[in-house]
Protein backbone atom coordinates (compact mmCIF):
# COMPACT_ATOMS: atom_id res chain seq x y z
CA UNK A 1 0.00 0.00 0.00
CA UNK A 2 3.19 2.73 0.46
CA UNK A 3 3.73 4.98 -2.24
CA UNK A 4 0.45 3.10 -3.59
CA UNK A 5 -0.66 4.36 -7.69
CA UNK A 6 -3.36 6.77 -8.13
CA UNK A 7 -1.98 9.68 -6.24
CA UNK A 8 -4.23 12.56 -6.76
CA UNK A 9 -4.12 14.76 -9.79
CA UNK A 10 -3.82 18.54 -9.06
CA UNK A 11 -3.41 20.79 -11.89
CA UNK A 12 -0.32 23.15 -12.19
CA UNK A 13 -0.18 26.97 -13.19
CA UNK A 14 2.75 28.17 -14.98
CA UNK A 15 3.26 29.99 -12.10
CA UNK A 16 3.77 27.54 -9.96
CA UNK A 17 5.87 25.82 -12.14
CA UNK A 18 8.33 28.73 -12.20
CA UNK A 19 8.53 28.69 -8.37
CA UNK A 20 10.54 25.47 -8.39
CA UNK A 21 13.55 27.97 -9.43
CA UNK A 22 13.39 29.32 -5.73
CA UNK A 23 14.10 25.70 -4.33
CA UNK A 24 16.73 25.35 -5.92
CA UNK A 25 18.47 27.55 -3.47
CA UNK A 26 17.01 25.89 -0.16
CA UNK A 27 18.26 27.55 3.18
CA UNK A 28 21.67 26.83 4.38
CA UNK A 29 21.27 24.46 7.62
CA UNK A 30 23.86 24.81 10.66
CA UNK A 31 24.34 21.26 11.35
CA UNK A 32 24.64 19.60 14.85
CA UNK A 33 26.94 17.25 15.41
CA UNK A 34 27.31 14.00 17.45
CA UNK A 35 30.28 11.98 18.02
CA UNK A 36 30.11 8.06 18.57
CA UNK A 37 32.45 6.05 20.52
CA UNK A 38 34.09 2.81 19.66
CA UNK A 39 36.62 0.72 21.55
CA UNK A 40 40.11 0.50 20.90
CA UNK A 41 41.96 -2.55 21.00
CA UNK A 42 43.20 -1.98 24.92
CA UNK A 43 39.30 -1.60 25.84
CA UNK A 44 39.32 2.23 26.21
CA UNK A 45 37.00 4.12 24.48
CA UNK A 46 37.90 6.66 21.22
CA UNK A 47 35.78 9.29 20.31
CA UNK A 48 35.42 8.80 15.92
CA UNK A 49 34.31 11.73 13.84
CA UNK A 50 31.58 13.61 14.30
CA UNK A 51 28.48 12.52 12.20
CA UNK A 52 26.35 15.10 10.87
CA UNK A 53 22.95 15.37 12.09
CA UNK A 54 20.78 15.26 9.23
CA UNK A 55 19.41 18.78 8.57
CA UNK A 56 16.12 19.84 9.68
CA UNK A 57 14.52 20.45 6.40
CA UNK A 58 14.59 16.67 5.85
CA UNK A 59 13.17 15.78 8.59
CA UNK A 60 9.58 14.84 8.92
CA UNK A 61 7.73 18.34 10.28
CA UNK A 62 11.39 19.82 10.10
CA UNK A 63 12.15 17.81 13.23
CA UNK A 64 9.67 18.61 15.44
CA UNK A 65 9.38 22.36 15.06
CA UNK A 66 6.65 24.85 15.85
CA UNK A 67 5.11 26.04 12.36
CA UNK A 68 6.61 29.84 13.71
CA UNK A 69 9.89 28.13 14.32
CA UNK A 70 10.04 26.06 10.59
CA UNK A 71 9.06 29.30 9.20
CA UNK A 72 12.21 31.24 10.69
CA UNK A 73 14.10 28.39 9.43
CA UNK A 74 13.30 28.49 5.72
CA UNK A 75 12.73 32.65 6.04
CA UNK A 76 9.39 34.33 6.17
CA UNK A 77 10.43 36.25 2.97
CA UNK A 78 11.07 33.12 0.91
CA UNK A 79 7.76 31.54 2.33
CA UNK A 80 5.87 34.60 1.48
CA UNK A 81 7.76 34.62 -2.34
CA UNK A 82 6.79 31.08 -2.72
CA UNK A 83 2.93 31.67 -1.59
CA UNK A 84 2.65 34.24 -3.66
CA UNK A 85 2.49 32.15 -6.98
CA UNK A 86 -0.77 30.53 -5.72
CA UNK A 87 -3.98 31.57 -5.54
CA UNK A 88 -3.90 30.46 -1.93
CA UNK A 89 -1.90 28.46 0.59
CA UNK A 90 -3.72 25.42 0.54
CA UNK A 91 -3.31 25.61 -3.42
CA UNK A 92 0.55 26.38 -2.58
CA UNK A 93 0.66 23.00 0.12
CA UNK A 94 -1.41 20.60 -2.77
CA UNK A 95 0.98 21.59 -5.23
CA UNK A 96 4.10 20.63 -2.98
CA UNK A 97 3.03 16.99 -1.85
CA UNK A 98 1.94 16.26 -5.45
CA UNK A 99 5.86 17.03 -6.13
CA UNK A 100 6.62 15.18 -2.75
CA UNK A 101 4.66 12.09 -4.73
CA UNK A 102 6.73 12.90 -8.14
CA UNK A 103 9.80 12.82 -6.28
CA UNK A 104 9.29 9.24 -4.27
CA UNK A 105 8.34 7.62 -7.79
CA UNK A 106 11.84 8.99 -8.78
CA UNK A 107 13.35 8.03 -5.42
CA UNK A 108 14.49 10.59 -4.23
CA UNK A 109 13.02 10.32 -0.50
CA UNK A 110 15.13 13.72 0.84
CA UNK A 111 13.87 16.03 -1.90
CA UNK A 112 10.22 14.51 -1.13
CA UNK A 113 10.72 15.31 2.42
CA UNK A 114 11.68 18.80 2.03
CA UNK A 115 8.47 18.99 -0.73
CA UNK A 116 6.53 17.71 1.67
CA UNK A 117 7.66 19.66 4.61
CA UNK A 118 6.86 22.47 2.52
CA UNK A 119 3.39 21.64 2.03
CA UNK A 120 2.67 21.05 5.91
CA UNK A 121 4.01 24.58 6.76
CA UNK A 122 1.94 26.07 3.89
CA UNK A 123 -1.04 24.68 5.30
CA UNK A 124 -0.72 22.24 8.60
CA UNK A 125 -4.40 21.02 7.39
CA UNK A 126 -3.04 19.35 4.55
CA UNK A 127 -3.73 15.12 5.88
CA UNK A 128 -1.56 14.53 2.56
CA UNK A 129 1.61 16.47 3.66
CA UNK A 130 1.35 14.45 7.22
CA UNK A 131 0.98 11.12 4.25
CA UNK A 132 3.88 12.03 2.25
CA UNK A 133 6.18 12.67 4.99
CA UNK A 134 4.79 8.66 7.13
CA UNK A 135 5.53 7.38 3.71
CA UNK A 136 9.35 8.53 3.66
CA UNK A 137 9.72 7.49 7.63
CA UNK A 138 8.64 4.02 6.25
CA UNK A 139 10.55 3.76 3.27
CA UNK A 140 13.78 4.41 6.15
CA UNK A 141 12.71 1.85 8.51
CA UNK A 142 11.20 3.99 11.25
CA UNK A 143 7.58 2.61 11.58
CA UNK A 144 7.47 4.31 14.49
CA UNK A 145 7.71 7.59 12.68
CA UNK A 146 5.41 6.31 9.89
CA UNK A 147 2.84 5.33 12.32
CA UNK A 148 2.38 8.45 14.24
CA UNK A 149 2.52 10.97 11.02
CA UNK A 150 -0.35 8.66 9.18
CA UNK A 151 -2.37 8.41 12.23
CA UNK A 152 -2.14 12.55 12.32
CA UNK A 153 -2.99 12.32 8.75
CA UNK A 154 -5.81 9.96 9.17
CA UNK A 155 -7.64 12.73 11.87
CA UNK A 156 -7.48 15.02 9.59
CA UNK A 157 -8.81 12.87 6.62
CA UNK A 158 -10.32 9.59 8.28
CA UNK A 159 -12.27 8.95 4.95
CA UNK A 160 -8.88 8.69 3.44
CA UNK A 161 -8.38 4.39 1.75
CA UNK A 162 -5.14 5.91 0.93
CA UNK A 163 -3.87 7.39 4.80
CA UNK A 164 -5.76 4.36 6.43
CA UNK A 165 -4.10 1.66 3.96
CA UNK A 166 -0.87 3.14 4.93
CA UNK A 167 -1.34 2.86 7.94
CA UNK A 168 -2.37 -0.55 8.48
CA UNK A 169 0.75 -1.47 6.36
CA UNK A 170 3.00 0.22 8.65
CA UNK A 171 1.63 -1.31 11.77
CA UNK A 172 2.37 -4.42 10.03
CA UNK A 173 5.89 -3.47 9.60
CA UNK A 174 6.50 -2.52 12.75
CA UNK A 175 4.47 -5.77 14.15
CA UNK A 176 7.40 -7.72 12.15
CA UNK A 177 9.71 -5.68 14.32
CA UNK A 178 8.51 -5.82 17.34
CA UNK A 179 6.23 -9.33 16.94
CA UNK A 180 3.52 -7.26 19.34
CA UNK A 181 0.22 -9.04 18.85
CA UNK A 182 -2.01 -5.48 19.01
CA UNK A 183 0.63 -3.98 15.95
CA UNK A 184 -0.94 -6.89 14.04
CA UNK A 185 -4.24 -6.83 15.06
CA UNK A 186 -4.14 -2.97 14.50
CA UNK A 187 -2.93 -3.24 10.56
CA UNK A 188 -5.17 -5.98 9.80
CA UNK A 189 -8.26 -3.76 11.24
CA UNK A 190 -7.22 -0.88 9.14
CA UNK A 191 -6.42 -3.07 5.95
CA UNK A 192 -10.07 -4.83 6.25
CA UNK A 193 -11.96 -1.78 6.64
CA UNK A 194 -10.03 -0.36 3.70
CA UNK A 195 -11.45 -3.20 1.60
CA UNK A 196 -14.91 -2.85 2.63
CA UNK A 197 -14.82 0.27 1.12
CA UNK A 198 -12.97 -0.33 -1.71
CA UNK A 199 -13.11 -4.38 -2.52
CA UNK A 200 -11.13 -3.25 -5.60
CA UNK A 201 -7.74 -1.92 -4.24
CA UNK A 202 -4.98 -4.68 -4.68
CA UNK A 203 -2.26 -2.78 -2.91
CA UNK A 204 -4.45 -3.57 0.38
CA UNK A 205 -5.11 -7.04 -0.76
CA UNK A 206 -1.71 -8.24 -0.67
CA UNK A 207 -0.80 -6.00 2.29
CA UNK A 208 -3.85 -7.77 4.23
CA UNK A 209 -2.38 -11.06 3.15
CA UNK A 210 1.38 -10.22 4.70
CA UNK A 211 -1.09 -9.91 8.11
CA UNK A 212 -3.22 -13.53 7.59
CA UNK A 213 0.23 -14.61 7.29
CA UNK A 214 1.55 -13.37 10.37
CA UNK A 215 -1.55 -15.12 11.83
CA UNK A 216 -0.61 -18.72 10.46
CA UNK A 217 -3.97 -18.47 8.32
CA UNK A 218 -2.41 -19.78 5.02
CA UNK A 219 -5.43 -20.14 3.03
CA UNK A 220 -6.90 -16.82 3.90
CA UNK A 221 -3.66 -15.25 3.06
CA UNK A 222 -3.20 -17.19 -0.27
CA UNK A 223 -6.97 -16.33 -1.31
CA UNK A 224 -6.02 -12.24 -0.45
CA UNK A 225 -2.79 -13.18 -2.71
CA UNK A 226 -5.09 -14.38 -5.71
CA UNK A 227 -7.70 -11.43 -5.06
CA UNK A 228 -5.02 -8.80 -5.24
CA UNK A 229 -3.64 -10.59 -8.40
CA UNK A 230 -6.74 -10.76 -10.43
CA UNK A 231 -6.97 -6.95 -10.15
CA UNK A 232 -3.25 -5.85 -10.41
CA UNK A 233 -0.70 -7.63 -11.01
CA UNK A 234 1.57 -5.26 -10.43
CA UNK A 235 0.38 -5.28 -6.52
CA UNK A 236 1.96 -8.84 -6.27
CA UNK A 237 4.44 -9.09 -2.91
CA UNK A 238 6.70 -11.97 -3.83
CA UNK A 239 8.74 -11.98 -0.90
CA UNK A 240 5.36 -12.81 0.82
CA UNK A 241 4.51 -15.32 -1.96
CA UNK A 242 8.24 -17.32 -1.30
CA UNK A 243 7.06 -17.05 2.60
CA UNK A 244 3.52 -18.41 2.00
CA UNK A 245 5.02 -21.45 -0.44
CA UNK A 246 7.40 -22.68 2.53
CA UNK A 247 4.18 -22.98 4.62
CA UNK A 248 1.21 -24.03 2.27
CA UNK A 249 1.04 -24.96 -1.41
CA UNK A 250 -0.72 -22.14 -3.61
CA UNK A 251 -4.30 -23.86 -3.70
CA UNK A 252 -4.73 -22.60 -6.81
CA UNK A 253 -1.21 -24.49 -8.16
CA UNK A 254 -0.50 -20.54 -9.88
CA UNK A 255 2.75 -20.39 -7.54
CA UNK A 256 5.14 -22.94 -7.09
Amino acid sequence: MLISASLKTVSQSLAALLLLGLLVAEPAQAQRKRSTSVANADGSLATTAPVPARPARLQPLFGGLTPAQATQLIGEKQLKAIAASFASTAEASTFFTTKGYEYLRENQPDTAAYRFNLAWLLNPQNAEAYRGLGIVASTQSAPDAAINLLSKGLALDPKSNYIMGDLGASYLIRYGQTKKKKDLTTGLDLLKRVLAAEPTNADAWQQAARGLYYQEKYAEAWDAVHKGQALSVPSLDFTLITDLLAKQPDPQGTFK
